[in-house]
C-alpha cells in the first residue's frame, strides 16, 4: 500500500499524463520501495498505446512539478515495449513486476513472466562486471589505503543490487555460493571504518565476487 503522500502524489501523476495520452494511457503503476530508495524519489511506469514524440513534448513541463511531489521522471513505455524488452531487461523489469501497485488503469502483467534463462544470464553479466569493475579499480588506486578503501565502499550499491538480483535467480543464491552474511555490511561501511590494510577486505570481497560469478554460470 501507498502512504498517503504518496497515494496523492501518484494521483497526480496519473490526472497528469490521462490530460496528455487521454484514453491511451492503459495503465500507471509505482514500483520500488515507494519513495525509500538512495534516491529519495519514488518510480513509476507508465504504458501508453502509440506513445509517440508529442506525448514526450507535452509532458516535458510536467516534470518539474513531478519532481516536486518527490516523483522521478515516471518510465513511459508502450505495452508491446515492455513485454518485448523482457528479455533484455529482466532484471529491472522483473523487480517492478514483483514489487508494484497499480494506481490505474488494469494490472499490466497478466500473463507476464520473466525467463530463468535471461534473468541467469543477466546475472552473469552483472556478476563478471562487477569482477572487472574492482579488478581494475584497484590497479587504479596504486595500493595507496584510503583509495582502495573508498574504492569498496564506492561499489556498495552495485554489489547489493547484484545480491538482490541473484536472490532473484535463486533465493539464498549468495548463501549457497559461500558469501559470507556480513560481508555487504563490511563493504558498506569501509570509508568510514579505520582499517590499516583495506586491501585485505579488498581480496575478501573480490574472491566472494568470483564466487557468485562462477555460482550463476553454473546455475541451471
Amino acid at each position: 500500500m501507498l502512504e498517503p503522500r504518496l497515494s496523492a502524489a501518484f494521483a497526480e501523476l496519473a490526472s497528469d499524463l490521462r490530460r496528455v495520452c487521454g484514453d491511451r494511457l492503459v495503465s500507471l503503476v509505482a514500483y520500488g520501495d515507494f519513495g525509500g530508495a538512495e534516491d529519495g524519489e519514488a518510480h513509476a511506469l507508465a504504458l501508453v498505446d502509440g506513445l509517440a514524440f508529442p506525448d514526450l513534448a507535452k509532458c516535458v513541463p510536467l516534470a518539474p512539478r513531478w519532481r516536486r511531489l518527490g516523483l522521478a521522471t515516471p518510465l513511459l513505455l508502450a505495452p508491446d515495449e515492455f513485454r518485448r524488452s523482457l528479455d533484455v531487461f529482466p532484471i529491472e523489469y522483473g523487480e517492478i513486476v514483483a514489487r508494484h501497485v497499480v494506481v490505474t488503469g488494469a494490472s499490466p502483467f497478466t500473463g507476464v513472466t520473466v525467463s530463468d534463462a535471461d534473468l541467469r544470464r543477466a546475472c552473469e553479466r552483472q556478476a563478471k562486471s562487477h569482477l572487472i569493475h574492482l579488478r581494475e579499480g584497484f590497479l587504479e588506486t596504486g595500493g595507496a589505503p584510503a583509495a582502495v578503501a573508498q574504492l569498496i565502499a564506492a561499489s556498495a550499491p552495485a554489489f547489493r543490487s547484484l545480491l538482490l538480483s541473484l536472490e532473484q535467480l535463486e533465493p539464498g543464491a549468495a548463501r549457497e555460493a559461500g558469501v559470507a552474511a556480513d560481508l555487504p555490511r563490511e563493504v558498506a561501511s569501509a570509508a568510514d571504518a579505520t582499517i590499516a590494510d583495506p586491501s585485505a577486505l579488498l581480496a575478501r570481497y573480490i574472491a566472494a565476487v568470483e564466487r557468485l560469478w562462477h555460482y550463476v554460470d553454473r546455475w541451471r
